[in-house]
């Protein structure tokens, strides 16, 4: 078994500086910028999905 997987930069200042939080599994917290965020896993993408809507990756309206 490997473990967590954790962030390397903030999502928010792209800094490094980056702590778990206390708040739980997921939880993370930014020193340079003093924000918190959670990342989640939520599975994995069916081969040759793109996430996209048909009307959105086509160029139509939605």
């Amino acid at each position: 078994m490997s473990e967590r997987a954790a962030p390397f930069h903030c999502p928010y200042c792209g800094d490094e500086d980056l702590q778990p939080s206390e708040e739980g599994h997921g939880a993370w917290e930014c020193r340079s910028c003093s924000r918190a965020f959670r990342l989640k896993f939520l599975g994995l993408l069916a081969p040759g999905a793109t996430g996209l809507s048909p009307s959105a990756s086509d160029g139509g309206t939605p």
